[in-house]
């Protein structure tokens, strides 16, 4: 039987998925700090993720914020709704990143002195993950790709395999152990396994997030911390 495959982005379902998360480990608390709201103008009835790296700098998925000079976003971060401007705009097609800045000087002190640093290494299949938003943090694991369709498997490498009780889009993939930045949610992937009947249930597969390589050649040079 041939597997109808689906991706989805990963908005709508912000609240209800924050209300399920389950801390397995206090010292993952300490990742929320990062973890801030992307906020459109006019409000959507969503709210998007993104993860603050330090020197007022916010990395997110771009097709949160979606056309930068057409919705102007705010991030929402240490209680406070700051205006973000656009350092550099991906899109969802391609990398789906999005790199913002806001006025540090507006930042608490002790968030100011904070950095995030990328993961230097790639992660391996089984590896436990931290997943982070402002209202809570989950945990999952590095999913292999080889459970995805063939044609989805070089291209969506990097997968966790729990979808319902993991962020969505924008928030951020941390190692357990050195708590750097291990990717950025991007997307839902779906399959339909009754081909032969288009209405029938989709069922969730796993979640992709854009991997720290991807981040790194992304974010101009200029900005690595």
């Amino acid at each position: 039987m041939t597997i109808r495959f689906a991706f989805y982005v990963l908005l709508a379902m912000s609240v209800s998925v924050s209300l399920g998360f389950a801390q397995e480990d206090p010292a993952d608390d300490s990742l929320r700090l990062y973890a801030v709201n992307i906020i459109r103008d006019p409000p959507q009835e969503w709210t998007g993720y993104g993860i603050y790296l330090g020197m007022g700098l916010v990395l997110t998925a771009a097709h949160v914020v979606g056309s930068a000079a057409r919705t102007r976003p705010s991030v929402r971060i240490a209680g406070q709704v700051l205006r973000a401007a656009t350092v550099k705009e991906g899109t969802f097609k391609k990398e789906d990143l999005t790199l913002l800045r806001v006025d540090e000087e507006q930042l608490p002190v002790s968030l100011r002195l904070r950095r995030m640093p990328l993961c230097r290494r790639p992660p391996w299949v089984g590896e436990a993950v931290i997943v982070a938003i402002p209202e809570g943090t989950a945990r999952s694991r590095i999913m292999s790709p080889q459970l995805l369709p063939a044609q989805y498997r070089l291209r969506f490498s990097t997968v966790i395999s729990d979808v319902a009780t993991t962020g969505n889009s924008g928030s951020g993939v941390f190692d357990v152990g050195a708590k750097c930045l291990l990717g950025i949610m991007s997307r839902k992937i779906q399959i339909r396994p009754d081909d032969a009947n288009p209405n029938s249930e989709l069922k969730d597969l796993a979640k992709y997030f854009v991997p720290a390589a991807t981040i790194n050649t992304f974010i101009p040079s200029q900005y690595h911390l």
